[in-house]
């Protein structure tokens, strides 16, 4: 098992060099597609053969851990230096102060502190399983659809762009690698290094146009990403000096004792806040919106598989640690509320990757707040919603850029008709928004299961939260569904490549095999998860509402699935409909009786005037400063 861990870390940092030094265009494909295989395999093989061991946690060091344990500490310096380049470059110099304050204060914690006995590195368990397999999967298929969709992007739609593919690509390899190690890792130190990959990663991908947008926006989510790893900085030298180890679960299992000193929360806060920042949660959230600028690809990878599901995923191993104290009070108010504005604020959107930037800011929201609470059901419902929240907003952002790509438009309002027009896309485009608002991600099983918890706790801020959070996703989803079914003009010429076709619909059907074998992965994953954390697994809904949810959630899929068998092969003629006066031709304006010419328009509305970015931005970035800075202040002053 170690050697398949360590190659399975190992691996794709090696890989990356190869697309990086090829820049053959079909040359390079093939070898993205080969490796991204190799990758995906080697995770369900180490997934599988765990599994195959009994589902026990394991704990273990890999092979050579004294030499990664001094490459990660050389790594350290290594990135410190690569921002210190970059921020003096693009003149951003005071952000490489961040990254200068927080290596030294590890590596001089590190070699020069109290000496602490060495743990074992990694830690392999029912989590760990659950987040290689999004990374090796999921992420593999957005690497898969990228080659295809950056062929087109440079091509086709950006040629005054320098064309980066071997760069971009070679950073995608980058981010699985990073992302291994950081589920694998039971050393703060090593999570810590991890960590920091994927921020300068997502900072690399932000800024791939090079235009002044592009680099202002990455150097954005630098420093916010930097903030987080200046926490977990500080709570590896505390974790070292006061507690005398720099294992995770031994920090954890230190906050979770009976009279458990307050000073023992500090470093699960510091750790909280990171994965806070991680997370995008208010008011960290610019950074993630930011992330907009670049191509589609990362936007997938950044807000499904990897750099958003690295601060959940730490939000969830915390939880035993926040259940019942102002941690976790601190967690799930940020939580709450973020899932709350940022659902009001998507209403406000109509271009399709700001909304969905929206909507991914809110659903990691709930998902932090199921984290923070940290009772069984929440966290029942988190490891849900981080599943299909990885495989539905991946798929929905993959398919928005295809849309892009083929219409050169990916404003909700251009969208009219993609039913008729391109029927491939708007089944995949229908079968994502599915999969988001209705269920499992909507209200029929993890909303359900979170709102059961927080009444029971009981919780009435909590329960505002989640009720209107949740009316305002059904309304800003159902807009765009509807558009996609309406009115049709003529069919045009699809451009997307059948690479890109490939991932997309891999997903879709993923997403329909997730939702029939809901009960099954219930029963035989999440349920031993609850029993390794909680040493116990409470029935969080009982098998009839089970079986009564599987029902309707396949009956939802019944709309999409109709739709494309009824118009992907429908040949329509084009006829001239009547619009209030005489049709100019192309159906889209006409002549009024005053001789006038009007364009016919049919809109959703947009509610800018009370859900608009300059409505709600500042005081939503105020009141998430003002929830974690008192917190902070009460958790710390109590220690103290």
């Amino acid at each position: 098992m170690d050697t398949l861990v360590m190659t399975l870390i190992c691996l794709p940092f090696l890989m990356a060099l190869l697309p990086a030094a090829i820049h053959v265009s079909k040359i390079r494909s093939m070898v993205v597609y080969i490796c991204g295989a190799i990758i995906a395999v080697l995770a369900c093989v180490t997934a599988g053969q765990w599994f195959l061991m009994g589902g026990e946690t394991i704990t273990f060091d890999l092979p050579y851990s004294e030499v990664f344990d001094k490459v990660i500490l050389i790594g350290d310096f290594v990135l410190m230096f690569l921002i210190i380049y970059l921020s003096v470059k693009y003149h951003k110099t005071i952000i490489s102060l961040l990254s200068i304050i927080q290596t030294f204060l590890v590596a001089g914690i590190e070699l020069f502190g109290p000496h602490v006995e060495e743990c074992t590195r990694i830690r392999i368990d029912w989590l760990t399983f659950i987040m290689i397999l999004i990374i090796g999967i999921i992420g593999v298929a957005i690497g898969i659809y990228a080659v295809g969709y950056m062929h087109g992007y440079h091509i086709h739609h950006h040629k005054e762009l320098t064309d980066r593919r071997s760069f971009f690509l070679a950073i995608i390899f980058v981010f699985y690698g990073a992302m291994f190690g950081l589920v694998c890792s039971m050393s703060l130190i090593w999570l810590y290094f991890f960590w920091e990959i994927t921020s300068v990663c997502s900072f690399l991908l932000i800024g791939y146009t090079r235009t002044q947008e592009a680099i202002d926006n990455s150097f954005k989510a630098l420093w916010m990403n930097l903030l987080g790893g200046l926490g977990i900085a500080v709570a590896i030298a505390y974790a070292i000096v006061a507690q005398g180890t720099v294992n995770l679960y031994d920090v954890i299992d230190l906050a979770i004792v009976e009279n458990a000193p307050a000073a023992a929360l500090v470093p699960i806060a510091m750790l909280a806040f990171a994965a806070l920042t991680k997370s995008a949660q208010f008011p960290f959230s610019g950074w993630l919106l930011g992330a907009m600028v670049a191509p589609t690809p990362s936007s997938a990878l950044l807000h499904s598989a990897t750099m958003v599901k690295a601060g959940v995923y730490l939000l969830v191993r915390l939880a035993l640690a926040m259940n019942g104290n102002y941690v976790g009070e601190m967690v799930y108010l940020c939580g709450g509320f973020t899932f709350l504005i940022a659902s009001c604020m998507a209403i406000a959107q109509s271009d399709g990757k700001k909304v969905l930037a929206y909507s991914t800011i809110s659903n990691l929201g709930l998902i932090v707040a199921c984290a923070g609470a940290g009772y069984q059901e929440t966290i029942w419902a988190a490891v849900f919603l981080i599943i299909f929240h990885a495989v539905s907003k991946s798929m929905l952002f993959q398919c928005v850029g295809a849309i892009e790509n083929t219409t050169g438009s990916r404003d909700i309002e251009d969208m009219q008709g993609l039913a008729i027009r391109y029927p491939k896309l708007a089944f995949i485009l229908m079968v994502g928004i599915a999969g988001m608002f209705l269920a499992p991600f909507g209200m029929l099983i993890s909303k359900w299961a979170a709102l059961k918890a927080f009444v029971d706790a009981p919780s009435a801020l909590m329960v505002l939260f989640i009720v209107f959070g949740s009316s305002t996703t059904m309304f800003y989803w159902t807009k765009w569904f509807a558009k996609i079914l309406g009115i049709h003009q003529t069919k045009g010429k699809d451009l997307t490549k059948p690479n890109e076709y490939i991932s997309m619909y891999f997903h879709a059907i993923l997403l329909i095999i997730l939702c029939v074998g809901f009960p099954f992965m219930s029963r035989f994953v999440i349920e031993p998860l609850m029993n390794d954390m909680y040493g116990t697994s409470n029935q969080v809904i009982s098998d009839g509402n089970i079986a009564i949810m599987v029902i309707m959630i396949c009956a939802i899929f019944v709309v999409p699935m109709v739709n494309y068998f009824l118009t992907k092969n429908r040949k329509d003629k084009e006829i001239m409909i009547y619009m209030g006066g005489a049709n100019t031709g192309d159906n889209k304006s006409f002549i009024d009786s005053m001789g006038e010419s009007k364009e016919l328009q049919v809109s959703n509305w947009y509610m800018t005037n009370w859900f608009g970015e300059d409505k709600l931005m500042k005081p939503a970035e105020v009141a998430g400063v003002a929830i974690i800075m008192i917190f902070l202040c009460v958790i710390i002053g109590g220690a103290f």
